[in-house]
């Protein structure tokens, strides 16, 4: 559908800034958050207008949702590579993923707002082993995931209020913009390379270029979960060697693999063997990855950063 108006929050994130470059070039008119002059100076320049508020003012978002034909959560507060491990680190994005979220569907509501999507990952799903994951897989409850939980359930609140709620499950997403992915393309060019769990259990990943086309997509879906994802899972053997392909060096550290299981639920999220399909999102919305694997996409960043 062309021609929308919609409001994204986290319009400066990784998969925020590809989601507005690609909303806008979809022809649509594109309202964001920001939370500085900094960002709202950015997105100026990639053609959307900045609006400030806080994901926690209800009274604010009503005002800011007025008149639009979708909003886009992709809100988050992500820790760094090296903290990632510690609960304290997720804080803020849980009480984004959490209040923040709520706080974004009743202002939608009451703002008559018809379509919310709503990010969250596709780790929240149980390991799999080498079974395919869809949107059906049963998911898994581990204190990291409380947040992602919470905004999937705001979000189908907001469908059970007569609204459209989507949610949208990322793979772990990289690409230039994502600071993990350039610290992980920093220690690959280093000879270092992460493999977190067995190196023949699965990690589905999306480049975020392809994660914003992906937002762009949902726009005029039915309601439901779709897992954004690229088309070859990969295996984390697979993915190391990907990696260290794109970084141009022989990796002579790979890690902490299977002893990553001794750190329990701080490693759930990326432990775990996901070979999640991205069949309904292309049925429905026609969308293709550029990149359909870990392989081409790490290669494409390493040679344009």
């Amino acid at each position: 559908m062309v021609g929308m108006k919609v409001f994204v929050l986290g319009g400066t994130g990784a998969i925020g800034r590809p989601a507005v470059d690609s909303l806008v070039a979809a022809g649509h008119d594109v309202e964001a958050l920001a939370r500085s002059d900094e960002s709202a100076a950015k997105l100026r320049s990639a053609g959307a207008e900045p609006v400030s508020v806080s994901i926690f003012d209800r009274a604010g978002l009503t005002d800011a949702f007025s008149g639009h034909d979708a909003v886009v959560n992709l809100t988050t507060a992500q820790p760094s590579t090296f903290t990632f491990i510690f609960l304290r680190a997720w804080r803020n994005t849980e009480r984004i993923r959490t209040e923040g979220s709520a706080a974004v569907v009743d202002a939608a509501l009451a703002a008559g707002v018809p379509v919310v999507i709503q990010e969250s990952v596709v780790m929240v799903c149980r390991d799999n082993g080498d079974q395919w994951v869809d949107e059906t897989t049963p998911v898994d409850h581990y204190p990291m995931a409380v947040g992602n939980h919470a905004a999937e359930a705001s979000a189908n609140r907001f469908t059970d209020a007569g609204g459209n709620g989507i949610v949208a499950r990322f793979g772990f997403f990289y690409g230039t913009g994502a600071q993990h992915a350039d610290d992980f393309l920093t220690m690959a060019r280093r000879g270092i390379v992460p493999v977190i769990g067995r190196p023949d259990s699965y990690l589905s990943s999306i480049h975020v270029d392809d994660g914003g086309r992906a937002v762009a997509a949902l726009l005029d879906v039915p309601a439901g979960t779709y897992n954004v994802v690229d088309d070859e899972p990969l295996t984390k053997r697979a993915y190391a060697d990907a990696l260290a392909a794109a970084a141009g060096r022989r990796a002579w550290l790979r890690g902490p693999g299977r002893a990553a299981g001794l750190l329990g639920h701080r490693t759930n999220s990326l432990g775990r063997s996901l070979r999640t399909s991205n069949a309904k999102l292309r049925h429905v919305t026609g969308w293709v990855p550029k990149y359909p694997s870990a392989r081409e996409g790490w290669a494409a960043m390493a040679a344009n950063p």
